[in-house]
């Protein structure tokens, strides 16, 4: 049965010294299966916003981590971002 989902992204590093992954995770949670056997799947980024705890994480929170702390830069954040106005709310 599934475990969870894991996709990533390489991005340059903002001092120019390879790539770095920005990663977005989805734990198949009971809230998650439940979702997918009920086809919900368009609630499944609500439930990786609120599942931290989870150990969950979408694509854009993992983005503007890496640019709040300079690994890449705060444009190739927006540019990969799903949800630019997320991004750019975190990056203020």
């Amino acid at each position: 049965s599934l475990k969870g989902v894991i996709s990533q992204q390489l991005l340059p590093r903002a001092d120019g010294q390879g790539r770095v992954a920005a990663v977005e995770v989805l734990v198949n949670t009971p809230a998650v299966s439940n979702m997918i056997r009920e086809g919900n799947e368009h609630q499944l980024y609500t439930a990786m916003q609120t599942g931290r705890a989870a150990g969950m994480q979408t694509m854009d929170s993992s983005l503007a981590y890496l640019a709040l702390r300079g690994v890449i830069t705060k444009e190739d954040a927006l540019a990969r971002s799903v949800n630019k106005s997320e991004v750019e709310r975190a990056l203020r």
